[in-house]
């Protein structure tokens, strides 16, 4: 059961806090009862209380309710929540649209950026992503989701309470502890149609009494094998031929290749002429466009065909990649508790994981200029009689697939001592260090740039087809296999902390909490002397010249201290009424101080209602990949429109960083209902409004085309009038974006049929408006595909429960609502990407109490993802940051406990 309540905070940014926290959760007053109830941290606050008093609202997610999901990796239970928007997916990274992060998933809550949630593990920092790139966060591979026991998503910012990056709010897995006994679990599954099945596997250990035998040590290691997932294994995307459904997709890079002839009107008559007189036809006419290809209509398919309306072959990429990578994730969590006396205790908690991912794409697209036509003769089947070059268009078909492995290893180790004195006064002292390294490989499709061009144009291999046995020995030997990527990313910290009681109040005591924290931050990134020769076909400068070395591409290292004060009080100024407010500073060197306050009401007038309200200011630190990261260059990932040629393309991009960047600056507000008509019944109703400003971004690739004279300072053009859109990080003006946050929990009583439960999850966002660049106004993202991303009004997770005695029965399901899709393609009038529901169902049964079984369907009616014209992410005809392309899912899993 999903219930509302708030995060535990080991206040890892511990910082100038002075809090006010906002209200409590569904489990209000206490039955009449005289035990005594111990007071805890709960995240949001670092002040301890009775855990029925929480301050803010959480949404908490059991064990027990992600196992009722069938999920079992991190990235795969946000889904889940409502409250996250435009995450960043395995579907998302696959294309690497954000510049040198393939391989990570992201949080994104609110919609307002990875980079502004923060997530946590047992309430302290992990090391971000350290690949540099468009965002910061932690990889959601690198949690360890064996050791979970349940998860707090604080739906409100936090930077007064945790520092930077808790802008939209604050994730905190957390993990078990003061384990006993052994506790192992297997899982399986796999999909109707096949691929992506997975295998996972689980054991946990723990010994010792803390209280009988002063220690306590466990350790948890889990192991999952994912299976990719091609494009050709779904009916839904056999179904969306981009020729026909999307041709303005269509790759101009088939195989055979296309031939774009001369710009100069009398050479290309001289061209057209030469091919005409060979015999070369398109369907029966000569051919007179400047772009053609002598094997069309033909072409080559699946991949290849005929695009209409032109003389040329189009590539269809999404008939030759995968959609769900292959990746194999590890990881290990181990903590140990030693009793020092009745008042204290000594811990160390040891994190070790790894997630190791292939991404499969289609072969790489690739330009040769200059050939001449008397190369081209060699593999032409009747020669062309013309002694002038044209350019060639092609797809390295036969050097296979792109195919990068991408291994992302966090470690983290903290110890410290925690314990307390003067009755009500607890002290917690630790050091931390967390480190990210994450490395790319390219192991297939990937060439040695300067070799093909030259065997291309000689004639020795061909593109056009199978090339000769000596052009298949020339490309094998031209194959890349390189790590061109590896960076490396530390957090070390030290963080004190004092909180207790100060004085009674009319309410109850005065709690008061201070804390510093000092941490240090760097980031290293070195790519290899291939990727610096600019020679890496699929991976280059197309600027240069082939061979050409890029020398804005270097190795960095950079690194930065932040010092950070906190205080925060709670207030019960009356039985019914508590005031909360924290005050943080934080100095981050190089870029300066910030101090942000908290305040919070809340007011319980009875047993059944309790109200609640915050408001406080946010910050956003750049990150160093926005300040310092190096050049880097691509292609964009949606089809742009170019005013200048005419035509949509992915056109070639820069990215740059920014040294002069400020930071970004928010401010938050929320106010909300609970009300508990009776023990096991509750609804909770959040309203929250976020504004931001200075919002750190690049300019979008479609703003900048769209608005050639504006932003001329952005794009440079080739010889040939090609654009190279320049995105430069840059402060891009504000967001801001409110909505509703609605609980709904229902447990019946005892019945002779069982026990019934029903909960709700949802977010109604009411507001969402963002400015693409300085200059420009404010645009609603608001249920709607806008440039990178969408918004959907309203978004919820529900779920039955049925429990009769050793058998539990659950089904679920997962809500996006619809919303007005990309009309950005010319002659395509607005339309509706239908709204998305998954409906799943499981059943678990407790055989004895060391036994249990779990059998479920995940996508229990086989729905596929809904039709999109987006063209932002490589993968085409749907949008892959929210759905599931893997189809009907079946799973089992079985634990074996003793205890």
């Amino acid at each position: 059961m999903v219930t509302t309540k708030v995060l535990r905070p080991h206040a890892i940014a511990q910082a100038t806090a002075l809090l006010l926290l906002s209200s409590i959760t569904p489990a209000f007053a206490q039955d009449g009862s005289s035990q005594t109830l111990e007071r805890v941290e709960i995240t949001g606050s670092s002040i301890k209380r009775l855990e029925g008093e929480t301050a803010l609202p959480v949404q908490t997610v059991r064990r027990e309710d992600i196992a009722k999901t069938g999920v079992t990796t991190a990235a795969e239970l946000l889904r889940n929540i409502s409250g996250n928007a435009a995450g960043l997916t395995d579907g998302a990274s696959i294309s690497d649209n954000n510049g040198g992060q393939r391989g990570f998933n992201g949080a994104n809550l609110r919609g307002i950026g990875v980079s502004s949630t923060l997530v946590l593990l047992n309430g302290r920092r992990l090391a971000n992503f350290a690949s540099p790139g468009d965002s910061a966060g932690v990889d959601l591979n690198n949690i360890p989701a064996g050791a979970i026991e349940r998860v707090e998503i604080l739906k409100d910012g936090a930077s007064a309470i945790y520092g930077t990056d808790a802008i939209g709010g604050v994730i905190n897995f957390i993990t078990r502890k003061d384990y006993r006994g052994v506790d192992l679990n297997v899982y399986a599954s796999g999909t109707q149609e096949g691929g992506a099945g997975k295998r996972a596997a689980s054991v946990a250990g723990g010994l010792g009494d803390l209280v009988a035998s002063g220690f306590n040590v466990f350790g948890v290691l889990d192991v999952q094998k994912l299976d990719a997932l091609r494009s050709t294994q779904r009916d839904f995307l056999r179904e969306r031929p981009l020729s026909e459904l999307l041709p303005y997709y269509m790759s101009t890079r088939p195989y055979p290749a296309n031939l774009r002839l001369s710009g100069s009107a009398s050479t290309r008559a001289a061209q057209l002429a030469a091919i005409n007189a060979a015999g070369y036809r398109i369907n029966g006419q000569p051919f007179t466009d400047r772009n053609i290809n002598l094997f069309a209509p033909d072409c080559n398919p699946p991949a290849s065909v005929f695009t209409p309306g032109t003389q040329t072959c189009g590539y269809d990429y999404m008939a030759d990649t995968e959609i769900y990578p292959d990746a194999t994730k590890t990881s290990f969590l181990g903590r140990g508790v030693l009793k020092i006396n009745d008042h204290s205790q000594a811990f160390l908690e040891v994190l070790r994981s790894r997630a190791e991912t292939t991404y499969v794409l289609s072969p790489n697209p690739t330009n040769f200029t200059g050939v001449s036509v008397a190369a081209l003769n060699r593999n032409l089947p009747t020669a062309i009689n013309y002694s002038g070059t044209v350019d060639v268009r092609m797809r390295a078909s036969e050097l296979g697939n792109r195919s990068n492995e991408v291994t992302s290893d966090a470690e983290r180790y903290v110890a410290g001592v925690t314990g307390t004195f003067a009755n009500d006064w607890d002290y917690s002292l630790a050091a931390s260090y967390a480190k990210n390294r994450s490395q790319d490989q390219y192991v297939n499709g990937y060439f040695l740039f300067d070799q093909l061009d030259a065997a291309v144009k000689s004639g020795d291999v061909n593109p056009f087809g199978p090339s000769s046995a000596a052009g298949k020995a020339l490309i094998d030997s031209i194959r890349v296999n390189d790590v061109a990527r590896k960076s490396s990313g530390t957090t070390q910290g030290l963080d004190a902390k004092l909180t207790g009681s100060l004085m009674e109040l009319a309410g109850g005591p005065l709690g008061m909490a201070v804390g510093a924290e000092l941490r240090r931050e760097t980031q290293s990134f070195t790519p290899s002397a291939l990727l610096i020769s600019n020679n890496i076909g699929g991976d280059r400068d197309s600027s240069l010249a082939a061979g050409e070395a890029d020398t804005s591409l270097q190795a960095t290292s950079n690194r930065r201290n932040i010092a950070s004060a906190y205080t925060e009080l709670s207030a019960p100024l009356l039985k019914e009424l508590e005031v909360q407010a924290a005050l943080r500073f934080d100095h981050y060197q190089g870029v300066g101080n910030t101090t942000n306050p908290k305040l919070g009401l809340r007011y319980q007038p009875s047993r059944q209602l309790l109200l609640r309200a915050s408001a406080g200011t946010g910050f956003r630190a750049p990150s160093f990949s926005e300040l310092y990261r190096p050049t880097s260059y691509g292609s964009s990932p949606a089809f742009i429109y170019d005013a200048v040629l005419d035509t949509f393309d992915q056109w070639a991009t820069r990215k740059e960083s920014n040294p002069n960047l400020k930071p970004e600056r928010s401010q938050q507000f929320s106010a909300g209902v609970v009300f508990e008509p009776a023990r096991d019944m509750s609804v909770s109703v959040d309203y929250w409004l976020i504004k931001k400003r200075d919002v750190i971004s690049d300019l979008n690739g479609k703003t900048i085309l769209e608005n050639p004279e504006r932003y001329a300072a952005y794009i440079e053009r080739d010889e040939f009038d090609e654009p190279t859109i320049i995105l430069r990080k840059e402060n891009q003006g504000r967001l801001k974006t409110s909505g509703l946050d609605l609980e709904a929990n229902l447990r019946s009583s005892a019945t002779p049929y069982g026990r019934f439960g029903l909960n709700l999850s949802g977010t109604y966002v009411l507001e969402y408006k963002r400015q693409f660049g300085p200059l420009e106004p404010y645009v609603s993202n608001l249920g709607r595909f806008l440039n990178d991303q969408v918004i959907q009004r309203w978004r919820h997770r529900a779920s039955l429960d049925w429990e009769i005695g050793d058998v539990n029965v659950t089904l679920g399901n997962t809500f996006y609502s619809s919303y007005q899709d990309d009309s950005y393609l010319p002659d395509t009038a607005p339309r509706r990407v239908k709204a998305y529901s998954l409906w799943d169902m499981s059943g678990a049964w407790r055989i004895n109490s060391m036994l249990r079984v779990r059998a479920g369907v995940q996508n229990l009616f086989n729905t596929a993802p809904p039709f999109s014209n987006q063209s932002y992410y490589f993968l085409s005809t749907y949008d892959p940051t929210y759905t599931d392309p893997r189809g009907r899912t079946f799973y089992a899993s079985v634990n074996l406990s003793f205890k």
